[in-house]
């Protein structure tokens, strides 16, 4: 935790160069942990409870929220209402923001290069040769959904869904509550050479459901490993926080390292 920490406070900070970047204090994130989270507020999301979600990943959601209360933190139940659109609308923008951002990448400029008869061609060829396939997959989606006649069914509809996800988690902390929590996957981790998982893109999408709603809504989270699961591989809880407070991140995932103590997931590769 104090490595992450750390390593984020060496990359965080202002860049001229950079649109994204925000001028804003630089927190000492290292000092935050280990400090008290006593009166701290952690919602817990209802959306988050699955059908069919493994039991294993239920008992330790439980196991991690007994593990704030015992360090005082209060736990409040929350609702996040449009989480259940999260996921689709996340495979539309992303893939849309991939195929917009990767057509730098044409051999042109820089990076690969790989010959062709004329410079079509050679378009083709480097963006063969250099992209794998779910770069090539997503780039596939993002040019469809972007494509005149689609990018206001598609396009369009998802990021007005990003907008309603984002204020979700704007009316919830407005409320009070100063961090969430939730399952980091709904499964354990899968081997490297999981074929199931590979050949299956709509199953490793599934993967990020707890997840993707951070990206949609712009917010800082924190995945924890927390356990193990009857197989011997990793479990983790996820922590959601406010804009610009990964100071909280730090201070409440620390609850969960010492509480989960050192463990190794058995050989999976």
């Amino acid at each position: 935790m104090r490595d992450a920490a750390i390593l984020l406070k060496s990359m965080a900070s202002v860049d001229d160069r950079d649109t994204t970047s925000v001028d804003l204090p630089v927190p000492d994130y290292e000092a935050a942990i280990g400090r008290s989270v006593k009166g701290m507020k952690i919602g817990i999301p209802r959306e988050y409870r699955l059908d069919g979600m493994p039991e294993e990943i239920e008992a330790l959601w439980k196991q991690g929220i007994d593990w704030m209360r015992d360090a005082g933190a209060e736990i409040v139940d929350i609702s996040l209402p449009h989480t259940k659109y999260a996921l689709p609308a996340y495979y539309i923008v992303a893939p849309a923001e991939a195929s917009s951002n990767l057509a730098r990448y044409d051999g042109v400029r820089y990076g690969l290069r790989v010959p062709g008869k004329d410079i079509a061609d050679m378009y083709e060829q480097t963006r063969a040769a250099g992209f794998g396939r779910e770069v090539k997959r997503r780039i596939m989606i993002g040019t469809y959904v972007l494509s005149a006649g689609y990018y206001d069914a598609y396009y369009l509809k998802a990021q007005k869904v990003r907008t309603l996800i984002k204020r979700d988690f704007e009316q919830v902390f407005d409320q009070g509550v100063d961090a969430i929590l939730t399952p980091a996957t709904p499964s354990a981790a899968f081997g490297v050479a999981d074929q199931e998982m590979a050949s299956d893109p709509v199953k490793m999408y599934l993967n990020d459901i707890f997840t993707v709603t951070v990206n949609m809504a712009g917010l800082p989270g924190i995945a924890v490993p927390a356990g193990l699961d009857a197989k011997g591989l990793p479990l983790g809880l996820q922590l959601i926080g406010k804009p610009f407070e990964e100071e909280t991140l730090f201070r409440t995932a620390h609850v969960i390292e010492q509480a989960a103590g050192r463990f190794a997931p058995n050989r999976w590769w």
